[in-house]
């Protein structure tokens, strides 16, 4: 892959500052197309989790032996996890031979479950905020570095007699890379950002459907016990 020359030169040309913004803005930039594809494989398995374990839950397995796959997996996650403190908390309250209150039992359960969802929530979430930072403020570094090139292009026109476009030309393209590489850098931060935090809200939906969903079914068990 050959690099433009044009391009280049005009890098290396510009101010010690330029160059500065210019190396910020591009760790930035690869920053952000890591942790894109981290957080994309991180959702995308998390989708695939819960609808494979919703496809085993509801096609009639025993909850108590469904309980005790998921407590034995080295990892559990997502709404595995979420099944698994709800019913270990159930469990816990519903002792044979032991007279229980029902909604003790329901209310003890679901506060087990909103911990394990606020804690998928938060490790899903992690970083976005990163994402959203680059996404707003690299247009301003960048258009700070192309502020900064034009001002020196302009008071380098103090030292002629007779100034011309031709003079001023290279400096303003030199200050306007600092531009294109803030929003080259913002673009995809921002269609990333929103993408991920509409698939994190519909996927803490998921969970939130499948708890009442959990928690009426175990309601029912109670009533019929």
């Amino acid at each position: 892959m050959s690099v433009d020359p044009t391009f280049y030169e005009l890098v290396i040309n510009s101010s010690l500052l330029a160059q500065l913004v210019l190396v910020l803005l591009m760790i930035a930039s690869v920053l952000s197309w890591a942790m894109i594809f981290v957080k994309w494989r991180m959702l995308k398995r998390a989708r695939r989790q819960a609808m494979v374990f919703e496809d085993r839950f509801w096609s009639g397995a025993n909850l108590s032996q469904l309980y005790e796959s998921v407590r034995t997996q080295a990892q559990r996650g997502g709404i595995e996890g979420i099944f698994a403190a709800g019913f270990r908390e159930y469990l816990r309250l519903q002792r044979p031979n032991q007279e229980t209150v029902p909604n003790f039992v329901i209310d003890a359960a679901q506060r087990s479950m909103r911990v394990a969802s606020s804690r998928e929530e938060d490790e899903l979430g992690r970083w976005l905020n990163f994402l959203a930072t680059v996404g707003s403020v690299s247009p301003y570094v960048g258009l700070f570095g192309t502020v900064w090139g034009i001002m020196h292009a302009f008071m380098a026109l103090g030292n002629v007699q007779q100034a011309s476009l031709a003079m001023v030309a290279p400096g303003i393209a030199e200050a306007l890379i600092a531009t294109a590489m803030g929003l080259f850098a913002a673009i995809p931060a921002v269609v990333a950002y929103n993408r991920f935090a509409d698939e994190l809200e519909r996927l803490m939906t998921r969970y939130d459907n499948f708890q009442d969903e959990f928690l009426a079914l175990l309601q029912r068990q109670l009533v019929m016990s």
